[in-house]
């Protein structure tokens, strides 16, 4: 795959909303096997970053570089190389848990694996809920399907805001896994205030 080789670099990267500057100048380098935790007070663009990077919001200024060893990545194969959960990502009550994987799989191009799929449930501790409608879900479950979306193309850059929102004991475990595993093929940024989840860094940027 090659994962190993895969960057994310931020050169100069600024945001305003008119004449309200959010952040300003933000820029790094990270490597594959490593995490860095975005943190600042709310308000302060933590989310909005994430969005830049993952090519949802365009930067006021700078520039946002994915590469991998075939080089500096164009917009099709940064798609197919981010997963990304949030508190806000969209998910479609009235289908089952499968039914809005199986959507997102068609959206990426990946073929409907129903054995794959309930792999990926089981990994986030939903097996056997694969045939439930997503409206009859907690917030908490709804959480874990996110991460299951996220992780269906095995991505190397994996991006987290507020990773463990609505979870449990049990769903914190959960995260810590996933960003164990994420670690060891590629590449994460986590957006966070929660000291338990700053700890994850092996890079920490404090905006604002």
């Amino acid at each position: 795959m090659g994962d190993d080789m895969v960057t994310l670099e931020l050169q100069g990267v600024a945001k305003a909303y008119g004449r309200r500057v959010l952040f300003r100048n933000v820029s790094l380098k990270l490597h594959a096997g490593r995490c860095l935790v975005v943190t600042g007070r709310n308000g302060a663009g933590k989310t909005t970053l994430l969005r830049i990077i993952a090519g949802l919001a365009r930067p006021s200024r700078g520039e946002v570089c994915l590469s991998d060893e075939r080089g500096p990545m164009d917009r099709a194969r940064m798609r197919q190389s981010l997963g990304m959960v949030a508190p806000d990502l969209m998910l479609y009550d009235e289908l089952t848990a499968a039914e809005n994987l199986a959507f997102f799989a068609r959206l990426r191009g990946l073929p409907a694996d129903e054995g794959r799929q309930e792999k990926l449930l089981e990994r986030v501790g939903l097996g056997g809920r694969g045939s439930d409608a997503v409206g009859t879900f907690s917030s908490g479950m709804k959480q874990r399907l996110r991460y299951a979306y996220a992780l269906q193309h095995s991505p190397p850059i994996l991006l987290l805001d507020e990773p463990t929102s609505n979870l449990d004991a049990a769903g914190e475990e959960m995260v810590t896994e996933v960003v164990a595993q994420q670690k060891a093929q590629g590449l994460l940024v986590i957006a966070t205030n929660n000291a338990e989840e700053v700890r994850h860094g092996d890079e920490v940027l404090h905006l604002g």
